[in-house]
């Protein structure tokens, strides 16, 4: 059996959108939400909210797991990622994938944003926003529009292995995404940061689901949505994709980077 690319959704990490809370304003009152279960949200960048550990920071609530980093005030969950902004096809070619999926995991949510990861989830200190971003941007200027095409299913799950996400992975333009992270590490390592995977899986995550679910993903499924993807009608020039643009979010704050 194939083993499925590492990839790490930082499922340990938070941040908090609500107003920036986490770069000043209030911070929630102790214990406001503590006893409530929430819906679980729909799984959008890795340094969003996990479901199970928005509510408190006991770790008993959530197996025992330990943060990634300690959630303090000032300190902004950051992430370099291409944008992919889904074309009525593709969200029905999505829709086709999630509902054969879910023959197999019925609990399979399908995103609602998507994007290619160019960096792992890391923490920035508030006042290193802003000239982390600057290097990106001086690093980032040089750099061409480019096309990818995206067209192999597959499972991956997260560091620690409490989330499982279905990708497309990608089959062309792995080289200039490869050159593409070797600026964004270098940015990374003048703020002793930790650089992206060695030989990554490139990919654009397109469902989720909690758990290690790669046994009932993997093989028959997997073989079934590959299926799907290949028959869909124009899947190729519907994966080939231009990226136009890198974006950086850090908490609430997004940066954009436009490609020549």
């Amino acid at each position: 059996a194939m083993s499925a690319g590492l990839v790490q959704y930082s499922s340990s990490e938070e941040e908090e959108d609500e107003g920036g809370s986490r770069g000043g304003g209030a911070q929630r009152p102790p214990g406001a939400s503590a006893g409530r279960p929430r819906l679980p949200a729909p799984a959008g960048l890795p340094g969003d909210p996990d479901p199970e550990e928005t509510v408190s920071d006991d770790s008993s609530r959530h197996g025992g797991r330990v943060r990634g980093f300690p959630h303090e005030r000032g300190n902004w969950a950051t992430h370099v990622y291409l944008p992919y902004f889904a074309q009525e096809e593709f969200l029905e070619l999505l829709e086709l994938l999630v509902s054969r999926a879910r023959t197999y995991v019925p609990s399979l949510a399908a995103m609602e944003e998507f994007h290619l990861s160019l960096s792992q989830c890391v923490v920035l200190r508030y006042h290193w926003i802003d000239p982390f971003v600057r290097s990106l941007r001086e690093r980032l200027a040089a750099f061409h529009r480019f096309f990818c095409v995206a067209d192999q299913v597959k499972v991956y799950t997260n560091q620690n292995k409490t989330r499982t996400f279905i990708g497309l992975e990608v089959s062309t333009g792995h080289f200039q995404l490869l050159e593409l992270v070797s600026e964004v590490d270098r940015v990374l390592e003048e703020f002793d940061l930790p650089t992206f995977y060695k030989d990554p899986s490139f990919h654009i995550s397109l469902a989720w689901c909690v758990g290690d679910l790669t046994g009932k993903l993997e093989g028959q499924c997997l073989r079934e949505l590959q299926d799907i993807v290949d028959g869909f009608e124009d899947s190729a020039f519907l994966l080939r994709v231009q990226w136009e643009q890198i974006r950086c979010k850090s908490g609430n704050k997004y940066f954009s980077f436009p490609l020549r």
